[in-house]
């Protein structure tokens, strides 16, 4: 791993996945079988043109923008409603694909006093939304403690999703990360991810009642499911389930985010989010050429991550 490139690692090797999966956001596992995507397309579901990039790259961008000034929560909540109403940080000033629960908390923002108020508590407000974006933070909290960057990432996910499983999903996510920076290999990452989680559970007890909504991921056999055995929609232990599996059963970026378009559905999210761990590992310069060539804004979000290595440097 270069941790030189951390931060255009995680940017683009996100982004990327979230554009292959664009065009064929909602198409069945049955249809992908039969029309596999294999390169950047464009049009599709949305009609937009190749390397067309979703809310998730969106306001991934905002929170890392965010961060180049620092860590505030009122600014992070402040740029998703520019993202959201004035079309900030969209790929050609357009938002064209806004969760439900995304949509809700954004508008929240206008009258709660503090923006981790905004996000739904509900269980059915459960969805990848924060999962998806969350990734930045693993660059700002990586010289903190446990404790501090917990805290954190429950701060940012909880602007759109407050619920215990969403914001625990999003600590996994980040730990993950943070883990692949310093371990061997992709599986190895992934245990020593379950290790700390199960000890975090332990002496969490607002989360001990998520350990069963996680306990395919913490048995340390998700590898060896089946592809028929992993979900791909939109609740957000499928995304990350499905999202590890695709890492951990590919040996490339390029394999990884192919795998993660053709399970359908949740095409852009779930590719964004294995995305963003397989940019860590394997490299932007891994990532094929044309792809990175052909991504919307490909030099805003260079010098994005540019200013990201410069504020927070390893």
């Amino acid at each position: 791993m270069n941790r030189r490139n951390f931060s255009k690692n995680i940017l683009i090797g996100s982004a990327v996945g979230d554009a292959l999966g664009v065009p064929v956001e909602f198409k069945s596992r049955q249809y992908l079988q039969q029309n596999p995507v294999t390169d950047m397309m464009g049009y599709g579901t949305y009609n937009m043109p190749p390397g067309t990039f979703s809310d998730d790259s969106s306001m991934m961008f905002c929170l890392a923008e965010s961060l180049c000034n620092g860590y505030d929560v009122n600014d992070i909540a402040e740029k998703f409603q520019m993202w959201m109403h004035e079309g900030y940080w969209t790929a050609d000033g357009e938002v064209f694909d806004v969760g439900i629960s995304t949509r809700k908390a954004i508008n929240r923002l206008r009258v709660v006093k503090n923006p981790t108020e905004a996000g739904s508590t509900a269980e059915s407000d459960n969805g990848n939304g924060s999962l998806m974006r969350i990734l930045p933070l693993a660059i700002f909290t990586k010289d903190l403690s446990i404790d501090e960057r917990c805290e954190i990432v429950k701060e940012v996910s909880s602007i759109t999703h407050a619920h215990n499983r969403s914001v625990l999903a999003c600590i996994y996510y980040i730990e993950f990360a943070l883990n692949v920076l310093d371990s061997e290999n992709l599986e190895e990452a992934y245990l020593n991810t379950n290790f700390w989680l199960k000890l975090f559970l332990e002496e969490n007890e607002i989360y001990k009642n998520e350990f069963q909504y996680f306990e395919r991921i913490l048995n340390g056999k998700l590898i060896d499911l089946k592809e028929d055995e992993i979900k791909s929609t939109g609740y957000v232990i499928d995304s990350l389930e499905a999202s590890i599996w695709c890492l951990l059963n590919t040996n490339s970026y390029k394999d990884c985010v192919l795998k993660a378009v053709n399970l359908g559905h949740d095409t852009d999210t779930i590719a964004c989010i294995a995305g963003g761990i397989a940019g860590i590992y394997y490299d932007i310069e891994t990532i094929p050429t044309n792809w990175i060539e052909k991504l919307a804004r490909v030099d805003d979000i260079l010098h994005l991550a540019e200013q990201l290595e410069e504020k927070y440097e390893f």
